[in-house]
């Protein structure tokens, strides 16, 4: 009889904590354009400034995790992002904000690496991750609910993700102040990162995904307010709505869970998130966009919780989780400012096609490495039966 699984609240913590700067992006950026002396494009680069710190801190903690300690870092992190996105939103001073601005994402880069490396080491990683983007997603959605009642100005969305980061503290208490020892080089096979192959297009490729995602989401604010004629109230609802539909795909990825495998998840949502993202920027009413933004934060979630896990399966340690998670934080942080500078070259809807066609391009090698890695599972998992009948013949 199997033990009964318990659920890491910790770790969930720690990745909603993490994950809350991105999903709030569209506000953040829009009041930041609206509540200082900032254009648009100037917003979306300090919104890029905050998730480029943010995969800054992944790619430097992706091994540190087990040295450092759990616990030491995760309090680190939640201590930067309080202390930088506080100050950020406490100020009007502009080289100020931007400063807060970067020290809170490394805040968030380190949250989010130690919540990576904890959820990989799982039995089920796809489980605990789908946990951890329910809740992003229930509290980002919250969060646009309340904002546009809170009057004008930058603060509140920067206020938000540090009281976030400011309640998790006490769930620290129960992470390991340090990890196991590692294993001897025999039972690892030493420091090299397995399945390089995989691992490596998986994360050249995730950037130019998170690209597409964010280069939509960082302008879809102004999509709303500028090209369907929409009112902050009204774009802060559709939000809402659409982050708590993808609560409903989330549920939807946690049922199935390995039953329909990774490669059908990622690459046939991949392709219909292109669709989405067309239709969103081509939007002109409320309808069109409401469509749009709703149908593409049900299926977001639903590849990126496939995705995540497909990173934790190629490296029990945790690593390959981290180094995808940061090369996806680079591509986030190009979004905003890719995002604004077609939107204002081009116009929203050639950026849409724009941004559906690369997308397009990118869901072959993420469907390639989920298709590989089910191979070599299954060809390892028939290995091991061989090898265990031959024992059992030598044994009789």
């Amino acid at each position: 009889m199997s033990a009964p699984r318990t659920t890491p609240w910790p770790l969930v913590a720690l990745f909603t904590a993490g994950y809350l700067a991105p999903y709030l992006l569209p506000t953040t950026v829009g009041r930041l354009q609206s509540g200082l002396p900032l254009s648009a494009t100037q917003a979306g680069a300090i919104g890029s400034a905050l998730l480029l710190s943010s995969a800054t801190a992944g790619f430097l903690l992706a091994s540190r995790v087990d040295r450092v300690g759990p616990r030491a870092l995760a309090r680190t992190g939640l201590l930067l992002a309080v202390l930088g996105y506080g100050g950020a939103a406490l100020t009007t001073h502009v080289p100020a904000v931007i400063a807060g601005a970067v020290v809170g994402g490394f805040g968030s880069g380190t949250v989010t690496a130690v919540a990576a490396t904890g959820i990989a080491a799982q039995r089920d990683p796809h489980r605990t991750t789908t946990l951890g983007l329910l809740g992003v997603s229930a509290l980002a959605g919250a969060v646009y609910l309340t904002v546009p009642h809170l009057g004008p100005g930058h603060a509140q969305p920067l206020a938000a993700i540090a009281l976030t980061a400011l309640a998790v503290w006490p769930l620290t208490a129960r992470l390991a102040p340090r990890t196991a020892p590692a294993l001897p080089r025999t039972a690892t096979g030493g420091s090299r990162l397995p399945h390089l192959r995989s691992g490596l297009l998986l994360a050249a490729a995730m950037p130019c995904w998170s690209a597409v995602q964010n280069s939509l989401w960082g302008v879809s604010g102004r999509i709303g307010l500028t090209q369907a004629h929409l009112s902050e109230v009204t774009v802060g609802a559709v939000f809402a709505v659409a982050l708590g539909a993808g609560l409903l795909g989330v549920v939807g990825a946690g049922a199935l869970g390995p039953r329909l495998g990774q490669a059908l998840p990622i690459g046939l949502g991949t392709i219909l998130i292109a669709g989405c993202i067309a239709l969103s920027a081509s939007a002109t009413d409320l309808t069109t966009f409401a469509s749009g933004e709703i149908a593409w934060n049900v299926l977001y979630p639903v590849v990126l919780s496939y995705v995540i896990g497909l990173a934790a399966s190629l490296d029990p340690r945790g690593r390959w989780a981290v180094l995808v998670g940061s090369a996806s934080s680079l591509g986030t942080a190009v979004g905003p400012v890719t995002g604004s500078l077609l939107a204002a070259r081009a116009g929203f809807p050639a950026m849409g096609t724009i941004l559906a066609v690369a997308l397009l391009a990118v869901a072959v090698p993420l469907t390639a490495v989920a298709l590989r890695r089910r191979t070599t599972t299954v060809t390892a998992g028939a290995a091991f039966a061989d090898e265990t009948a031959v024992r059992l013949d030598v044994a009789a």
